[in-house]
């Protein structure tokens, strides 16, 4: 499958977003991964709908949008009108989860499911065939800059294992602390989308380009 190194625009300047994007996008980077925290699910708050459509016209990269949102299903049609092409959304908190995916899915978006590093993996089994894109979130979700556990790869390995077995299509994304001294790792567990904000944004350009040669990405 393709690898993909996916820079998280929440470790970018949030005093000029766009420039932050444009440096991905100069960068040579086919995606941009956007955090969307709402205060309840997570402790933090980021940006919401209206700068993912701000930010749309401004770049060709591939918008890769990560719900941290309590209820996500509420605020699904703004982010759609915004020009999500990924839509990544938590099994921890209580709605309809199928019912999301699929109001996702009939807007002609790629699906996506999240966990926190805590959550067992078991809940995923039942969608494995309801999705783009499974997401194992390898540090708890809220803020940029913390250490990346790697006891979440347990939870990849299962993944790709089933994922083989059965012949899914799914990708599996890694978020969380991923820097370029974890990529070997990922890589042997099966990960193909690696989400990278601090270690990204804080590192030269000829660091970053090896960076994404690490995992595989096609120029």
């Amino acid at each position: 499958m393709e690898k993909i190194l996916a820079p998280s625009l929440l470790a970018g300047n949030h005093a000029d977003l766009k420039s932050s994007l444009k440096e991905v996008e100069d960068d040579g980077r086919s995606w941009i991964h956007l955090d969307l925290m709402d205060g309840h699910f997570v402790p933090n708050l980021s940006f919401g709908p209206q700068t993912v459509s701000d930010l749309r016209p401004n770049s060709n990269l591939f918008f890769d949008v990560h719900l941290m949102l309590a209820r996500p299903d509420l605020y699904l049609e703004p982010f759609i009108q915004a020009g999500s092409e990924l839509i990544t959304i938590h099994l921890e908190p209580e709605y309809d989860h199928l019912a999301t995916l699929n109001k996702i899915r009939s807007a002609g978006i790629k699906t996506g499911l999240a966990i926190n590093p805590d959550t067992s993996v078991d809940l995923f089994f039942p969608y494995l065939d309801q999705v783009d894109l499974i997401l194992c979130m390898t540090v708890n979700p809220g803020f940029g800059g913390q250490s990346f556990k790697g006891y979440v790869l347990e939870k990849v390995r299962e993944l790709s294992k089933r994922r083989n077995a059965e012949d899914y299509s799914f990708l599996i994304e890694v978020d969380g602390g991923v820097g370029p001294q974890h990529v070997e790792e990922c890589l042997d567990a099966g990960v193909d989308v690696f989400v990278a904000g601090t270690s990204y944004y804080n590192s030269s350009q000829d660091e970053r380009a090896k960076f994404a040669r690490s995992v595989g990405e096609k120029f």
